[in-house]
């Protein structure tokens, strides 16, 4: 379900844009939860994107932004009557908020408009292009400058969803050998600790913070996030970056052996001194983790088209319990 024209989406440097996707996919069968009509409605946000020349990062951040607002249905507002005589996917009762992204009266126009998917989506993408430096936001901070939402951290979670979304109805096919999601580890303990640690999606990046029981200071630090996670099954992590590089040796290096549920990390040096990042690899280049200050816990699309992870990719280590092996 290509959207024509898309040959005008480019995406950010150093941000995710779309998610490859397998060819022939059916979108609506690639996120959970997401119908045919919420497809035909993502396509029309992407078409719009395309449309105003919008990259792909953009068309990820309003996909997430009417998911968590809408869940991708075009609702109309039991408090605002006039809304109800355009056609609907659902009624809601949120102040006066209608439509695709839940905009209000007060600053995005009349109800016919906000209640159009495609004018919507322009009214979200022209809001956006005034926030300064909105290519190099985290999907959270963007859709917040926009949005203004009582729940900041809300779009976080989709945005793993969004991308894949967007890349499949933009017919962006995956080569031979890739993939869109991640892949199932071959080992079931090791589906509990990933289960676990993407559970946190969303959860703001806070310095030494998260512990086995979860976040601490309100949220997770890289290492945090990883002995959260293994805590699920009783192993222990080191919350320090290096520390888990020495205590599960030998690492890997080669990037074709990595498995779900290896820990990534980083060095800006090549060397073990030099490591500062570590995530949980997901599979398909996919990574879980907790980037840096004002960010989420997320999931990064292709940590291998990424130029800063690719660089800095130092090796993984593997974590097991001894008595699932």
């Amino acid at each position: 379900m290509a959207v024509a024209g898309s040959g005008a989406g480019r995406s950010t440097p150093g941000l995710p844009g779309v998610v490859c996707a397998p060819p022939g996919a059916d979108p609506a069968q690639l996120v959970e939860g997401i119908g045919p009509e919420q497809v035909s409605n993502a396509g029309l946000i992407v078409a719009t994107g395309v449309e105003m020349g919008i990259p792909q990062r953009g068309w990820v951040i309003a996909l997430a932004t009417a998911m968590q607002e809408s869940t991708l249905k075009n609702l109309a507002n039991s408090t605002v009557p006039e809304s109800l005589e355009f056609p609907n996917q659902g009624v809601g009762s949120d102040h006066d908020s209608v439509g695709l992204f839940q905009q209000r009266e007060a600053g995005w126009g009349d109800v016919a408009t906000r209640m159009d998917p495609r004018q919507s989506a322009r009214l979200f993408f022209d809001r956006l292009l005034q926030v300064p430096g909105w290519e190099s936001l985290p999907v959270t901070r963007a859709a917040q400058l926009v949005q203004v939402s009582a729940f900041p951290d809300a779009y976080a979670k989709w945005e793993q969803s969004a991308a894949t979304l967007a890349g499949a109805l933009e017919g962006v096919e995956c080569g031979a050998g890739a993939g869109t999601g991640p892949l199932p580890p071959a080992d079931p303990q090791i589906q509990r600790v990933i289960d676990r640690g993407m559970s946190q999606q969303g959860q703001p990046y806070v310095w030494a913070g998260g512990d086995a029981n979860g976040p601490t200071g309100g949220g997770f630090d890289c290492s945090g996030l990883m002995v959260y996670a293994f805590a699920e099954i009783g192993i222990d992590v080191p919350h320090q970056t290096q520390a888990i590089w020495s205590s599960f040796q030998p690492a890997i290096t080669d990037r074709a052996a990595l498995q779900p549920g290896d820990m990534v990390l980083f060095s800006d040096n090549g060397q073990p001194g030099g490591i500062h990042h570590v995530g949980l690899y997901l599979g398909n280049g996919q990574m879980l983790h907790a980037p840096q200050t004002g960010d989420v816990v997320k999931v990064e699309p292709d940590i291998w088209s990424n130029t800063y992870y690719s660089q800095e990719f130092i090796g993984a280590v593997r974590a097991r319990n001894p008595a699932a092996a």
